[in-house]
């Protein structure tokens, strides 16, 4: 009897992640972010919170999962982007004034993007990353600033910038995985879920599935 196709369900509604995920030819079969309070804990270090917040959001659609016909067999993928200067764990920038005082704070400075991986297998073990990546940004000037705050790009983004879209012209170094500070590190990504069996290059030969 052939083994049945495992399925994989993303515990995100992030466009970002889907898109990098697409981008390597997987499609998962169910989107199903998690409502989680991630407000980090009382000196809670910045890997400690992507980590922690990335075994919760997996662990939750998998208590949803098991008690569906569908998708109660299925790998569960979760992941979590912290950005902070030091120990100083910056916001998911939602009004200007934080995306300002965020983009201050980076200007011609070095800062961390953790991003931390949790991965449930129909067994129900769990399977965890850390990935780090280290960005210095140019000296930006008050011009830069609010000409790319004025771009509403920033909105809902960890550290109050988007490194795949305008603030592309931002950093001078980058050490580690550049999908990291997009949102997903796809090297680590795809090592995690072909480690399960996961069929990643099912699709590599499909032209559409690389946008050809």
């Amino acid at each position: 009897m052939a083994e049945a196709r495992k399925t994989l369900v993303l515990a995100s509604a992030s466009p970002r992640r889907l898109a990098l995920l697409q981008q390597v030819g997987i499609d998962p079969d169910f989107l199903k972010p998690s409502d989680l309070d991630e407000t980090p804990k009382r000196q809670e270090l910045p890997r400690s919170l992507a980590l922690r917040l990335a075994e919760e959001k997996a662990l939750a659609v998998r208590g949803w999962a098991v008690n569906t016909d569908d998708w109660s067999e299925s790998l569960i993928l979760a992941a979590d982007t912290v950005v902070a200067v030091g120990r100083r764990i910056l916001p998911k920038a939602m009004m200007m004034d934080e995306a300002i005082e965020c983009l201050r704070l980076l200007s011609g400075r070095s800062h961390h993007v953790w991003t931390g991986l949790a991965l449930v297998t129909p067994r129900g073990s769990l399977r965890t990353k850390l990935v780090e990546t280290r960005i210095r940004f140019k000296r930006l000037s008050s011009s830069e600033i609010d000409a790319y705050v004025a771009s509403g790009e920033w909105r809902g983004k960890a550290g109050g910038y988007a490194i795949q879209g305008l603030a592309g012209a931002f950093p001078v170094k980058l050490v580690g995985s550049y999908t990291n500070v997009v949102g997903l590190p796809l090297t680590e990504t795809v090592g995690m879920l072909e480690g399960e069996g996961y069929p990643v290059r099912a699709r590599w030969s499909e032209p559409f599935a690389r946008g050809v």
